[in-house]
């Protein structure tokens, strides 16, 4: 069964964001878009080409709904985004898509800041809230902010992606949001990490560090609250440094669900 959630990960976007966009290639992604962060009195303008220096061939309702993506540049799935440095991460253009509506009677390029996948209620971008100032799960603290960070981009990429090997879970891409030790036995694993299921229709309704002890002696701890076919549930996400990778970043080295974990 197809995901119907896919948590956007937009440059400057007002979805829930990473710092590059993961969406899927050549249409292979979620089965409808929707304009997002569009004032009810303003459009969104299609253009002939990916840029602002392109004309404007058609426009679309702050509301509209049902789009298709057909593909975006730059291309940036999360296998090429982990091989990219911060700097040339920062030098990316934006980021641009090629939509068209259901009855295939418009068809244009928009920034992909304002579309996220239908489906989904918005998320306030991670780090800044409605009005720009610092959301109120970002706690100030680097190292507990960026393990919330990567938790969250776990997400992302994983809803974004549509085959094993550019999985977040892969043993190529693995070591960035696990333990290095772990990644052998995370081997068939995916949804059932996330969402506690093996197919998901729902919502992640919030991702946040821990309420009440958000680090102990190294520790962060990260929550993420889920929505899957009606159904509410949490996974709680243990992070450390990982002495064995270069620098010895913090990563995931433990997942909690009720009634079982992983490792178990």
């Amino acid at each position: 069964m197809r995901k119907i959630l896919t948590i956007l990960a937009v440059a400057g976007g007002v979805t829930l964001t990473a710092p590059a966009a993961r969406s899927e290639i050549d249409g292979h992604g979620p089965d409808a878009w929707r304009v997002t962060g569009v004032a009810a009195d303003d459009v969104l303008n299609m253009r002939m080409g990916p840029g602002t220096d392109y004309l404007v061939i058609d426009r679309l309702a702050p509301d509209a709904r049902g789009l298709e993506q057909i593909t975006c540049v730059p291309l940036l799935i999360p296998s090429i985004y982990h091989r990219l440095s911060e700097a040339q991460r920062a030098g990316l253009p934006q980021r641009w898509c090629l939509m068209r509506s259901a009855d295939f009677s418009k068809a244009g390029w928009v920034a992909q800041r304002f579309i996220m996948e239908d489906g989904l209620e918005e998320v306030v971008q991670p780090g800044t809230g409605t009005d720009g100032g610092t959301s109120p799960d970002m706690s100030g603290d680097p190292l507990i902010d960026g393990a919330l960070s990567l938790v969250r981009d776990l997400y992302a990429d994983f809803a974004a992606s549509d085959s094993r090997t550019d999985n977040p879970f892969a043993p190529a891409n693995a070591p960035n949001y696990f333990f290095a030790e772990l990644v052998p036995a995370l081997a068939g694993h995916g949804a059932d990490l996330l969402y506690d299921a093996q197919d998901f229709q729902g919502e992640v309704t919030r991702i946040a560090p821990d309420s009440e002890q958000p680090m102990l002696r190294g520790m962060i701890t990260v929550s993420a609250d889920v929505t899957n076919f009606g159904r509410q549930s949490r996974a709680v996400f243990r992070l450390r440094a990982d002495t064995e990778q270069p620098g010895a970043p913090y990563r995931i080295f433990r997942i909690e669900h009720e009634d079982w974990s992983f490792p178990g």
